[in-house]
């Protein structure tokens, strides 16, 4: 009998083998379990002693918010005996993701081409740094790497301070998001035409796609745009603004919305300032115009320019730290954390899903398990005995 409580969900009729590390691969599973996959995480034996990326920090935040909602099996892909079974487990499953460097699947004979043989309708998922084949297939990627190449650093940060890092793991997370985008589209394809197909993500792929407007800039304009800081680059007036206690952020790039930030701020007369008038004119006086919305707004606190702002149907919102975030009434009233119990670390809260379905939704079931905590449980649906257990644990199989 299964420890692990009934899937439920959209995706519950589909098997996940999920072979990634670190953050991307990850990601995207994460997206598929909390939709109710069976999701098999794959590990090494503790006795091969490989942390698989993790180290001690398994109980750690990260690694909690990534791997809840699946099942851990071990299992030792060095050996033969270990790949058997891995691809007992694949002929069974609908997906594999991975996110190995490229050529390490081909080495161990776990690379679409070869588990497609025996199971035509798998969707197999790899995840890579810079791309399955050309010049930088085999370097080894990263996400701060791949902010850079991407573009990010360097439309992020003050102008003239250098480049900066979004303070995000943007482009491992994107990778891992449209990762899961690829499979549900690849699974839907599958219905039509009965079978599976190769999904590759890269990790400056996506960065670059969600540069978006910024990359078009380049594409369609050739403009090579440029570090802005807080403020908008094409948005005007979109920014950071002081008050007397603190910042706010005010978007009011419309003019419709900027005759009515004007008028709440008490600032009448810079609708008709001409060189205000329209978008055109404050995109080529943007510091000027942040700075004069700057000395009406630091005459007051935040919470008095943010109701004034919303009784006058202006963008605008507060400027939060973590703990601030979860204390909003809006983050509270749409329930993003999510309570879990987990057996070492009591009762805990999880970052939930960012949509959600008006009859299915989704769900953390169960925390990210212990190492292996379900090999025994996962061998016997695949038919082993409790004797060939013990013996492949005994060989460090499993």
């Amino acid at each position: 009998m299964s420890n692990t409580p009934a899937r439920r969900g959209p995706l519950s009729r589909f098997t996940v083998i999920d072979l990634s590390r670190v953050r991307a691969g990850p990601t995207c599973v994460r997206q598929l379990a909390d939709w109710g996959a069976d999701v098999i995480k794959i590990e090494s034996p503790e006795g091969l002693n490989v942390s698989d990326g993790w180290g001690d920090n398994r109980h750690g935040p990260d690694f909690q918010n990534l791997q809840r909602n699946k099942r851990s099996m071990t299992l030792n892909l060095k050996d033969p005996e270990g790949i058997a079974i891995l691809r007992k487990l694949t002929d069974r499953a609908d997906v594999v993701v991975e996110n190995f460097r490229p050529d390490v699947k081909f080495r161990l004979g776990i690379d679409y081409k070869s588990l497609k043989k025996t199971n035509p309708r798998l969707v197999y998922a790899s995840i890579s740094g810079f791309g399955q084949d050309g010049p930088y297939a085999k370097l080894p990627g990263f996400d701060q790497v791949a902010q850079g190449m991407g573009g990010l650093m360097a439309v992020t940060g003050e102008p003239g301070r250098g480049p900066m890092r979004a303070g995000i793991a943007v482009a491992d997370s994107s990778a891992g998001n449209y990762c899961a985008m690829g499979i549900l589209t690849a699974l839907l394809e599958r219905e039509v035409s009965g079978e599976g197909q190769w999904v590759q993500v890269s990790l400056l792929e996506a960065m670059i796609a969600m540069l978006d407007f910024q990359a078009a800039r380049w594409l369609v304009r050739n403009e090579v745009p440029e570090q802005a800081g807080n403020d908008h680059p094409t948005g005007i007036p979109t920014g950071v603004f002081p008050t007397a206690d603190g910042y706010i952020n005010i978007a009011s790039n419309a003019q419709p919305m900027w005759e009515r930030l004007c008028k709440a701020l008490g600032a009448e007369e810079l609708i008709h300032k001409p060189e205000y008038k329209d978008r055109a004119a404050r995109a080529k006086n943007r510091v000027a115009c942040h700075r004069d919305i700057g000395q009406y707004t630091r005459r007051k606190p935040s919470a008095c320019w943010l109701k004034a702002f919303a009784d006058a149907s202006v963008a605008s919102g507060p400027i939060y730290k973590m703990n601030e975030v979860f204390a909003d009434p809006q983050v509270q009233h749409l329930g993003i954390a999510k309570p879990v119990k987990h057996p070492k670390l009591g009762d805990i809260k999880l970052v939930g899903q960012a949509f959600r379905l008006s009859r299915t939704p989704s769900g953390i079931r169960s925390p990210a398990p212990e190492r292996g905590e379900h090999t025994d449980e996962v061998m016997h649906e695949l038919g082993y005995s409790d004797e060939q257990i013990a013996e492949l644990r005994r060989r460090i199989v499993i």
